[in-house]
């Protein structure tokens, strides 16, 4: 795939509707690496000018100062404020509700003022404008689909409906777990715990919501974070449910159902 970094797009004297923040599980995880894939195919079909920043993106810093490291986030922050300030970046699209988050919410204060929208926001608008046309009778019709909140994404930023919605026009049966919406579980990734050992317990926090959710019955994990993509796989492996049971990030269902 051609994506073009924002370097060369200033180079030629253009600028893009929405730089595309890839974010480092989107960049360097295998299995990100499909869903930012997935992505970007989308923004391609639909034609939206997009461009991503490449090697002048660093880490949010989100993990950095989750975990209590605040010299190091602020550091990290003001490196790309003053990348994306230098560009004058105005509109940023991600895939990562923490990235989403620090964007949005955190990097005011430090000089970064931008319009932030997460992936299934923009997927949300581009159904509803009809810019997105789904195949007849995709590869989802009629399965049983279970999404699940990214704790960044819904608690801390009130996103519940658009995943929803932009699930909802796959054809599918949407299943809810017992605890979903604001009283979702947390995968057990947030909050830099995707980079510790566990806390003790009798019970790891990825293996309890993967089973709420294999008792929907769904055949169909979907998520909007890289982070709980991982969890939510690693804890159908666990329960060896592999074959019967996907995870998949909402941006590779759609990209998967367009036509």
């Amino acid at each position: 795939m051609k994506v073009n970094t924002m370097a060369e797009l200033m180079m030629n004297g253009e600028t893009p509707d929405i730089l595309f923040w890839v974010g480092c599980a989107g960049s360097f995880d295998q299995r990100a690496q499909k869903i930012t894939k997935a992505f970007a195919t989308i923004l391609d079909k639909v034609g939206y000018k997009f461009a991503i920043l490449g090697k002048e993106e660093a880490c949010t810093g989100d993990p950095a100062r989750r975990a209590g490291n605040e010299f190091l986030f602020q550091m990290m922050a003001y490196q790309n404020i003053q990348v994306l300030n230098g560009y004058g970046i105005k509109k940023i699209v991600t895939t990562c509700p923490h990235c989403f988050n620090t964007l949005k919410n955190e990097y005011p204060e430090l000089g970064g003022n931008y319009e932030v929208i997460h992936h299934t926001t923009l997927l949300q608008q581009l159904i509803d404008e009809g810019k997105i046309k789904m195949k007849e009778g995709g590869s989802f019709k009629g399965k049983k689909i279970s999404y699940h909140d990214s704790c960044y994404l819904g608690r801390a930023n009130n996103i519940y409906e658009a995943p929803r919605k932009v699930l909802e026009v796959l054809d599918a049966e949407l299943v809810e777990m017992k605890r979903c919406r604001k009283n979702g579980l947390c995968c057990g990734a947030g909050g830099a715990q995707m980079f510790k050992e566990d806390e003790p317990g009798n019970k790891r926090i990825n293996i309890e919501r993967t089973d709420e959710a294999l008792d929907t019955g769904a055949s169909i994990i979907a998520a909007a974070c890289p982070f709980c993509n991982t969890m939510m796989s690693d804890g159908v492996k666990n329960r060896e449910k592999e074959n019967e049971v996907a995870v998949f990030d909402i941006a590779e269902m759609i990209a998967e159902s367009m036509v």
